[in-house]
């Protein structure tokens, strides 16, 4: 499968950071810094444009380590890039930490999976069929 992309940022193209990575690494578009105060949130753009195949998804995902270390999130995750959306790829970030975060010009925001999806009939019923879990939901099944 090939994912066409238009790079308008001067990073490199998205890629696995390692062999068996399920993420493509995701660098933001910026000519300068952006500052983000506890609990703000900011559309970051990343320069890319893509057409994904028909029948795919591009998820984006947070990076496990921003998260961690500096309370850098995607607030929409996974945010789901459509296979006909054809304008910029941009990342809904926000700090959740007690502290000032700075976003730098090319830095890893986040990570990009590519999912195959299907689009089922939606059929209206009067009724389900019954299992033993039921309508049973949010914890019922206990702590441990």
């Amino acid at each position: 499968m090939e994912i066409k992309i238009i790079n308008k940022s001067g990073n490199p193209l998205p890629r696995y950071e390692s062999a068996q990575a399920a993420g493509m690494d995701i660098r933001c578009n910026l000519t300068e810094a952006v500052t983000l105060q506890p609990m703000e949130r900011r559309l970051i753009p990343t320069g890319l444009f893509m057409e994904l195949p028909q029948g795919y998804e591009a998820q984006i995902r947070p990076r496990s380590g921003l998260a961690l270390k500096r309370g850098l999130t995607v607030l929409n995750t996974p945010g789901t890039i459509d296979a006909d959306y054809r304008g910029e790829v941009g990342v809904i970030l926000i700090n959740l930490s007690n502290e000032t975060q700075t976003i730098e010009p090319g830095e890893r925001i986040c990570q990009m999976v590519i999912a195959k999806h299907e689009q089922p009939t939606v059929v209206e019923v009067t009724e389900l069929s019954t299992t033993e879990r039921g309508a049973g939901g949010f914890g019922h099944s206990g702590v441990n």
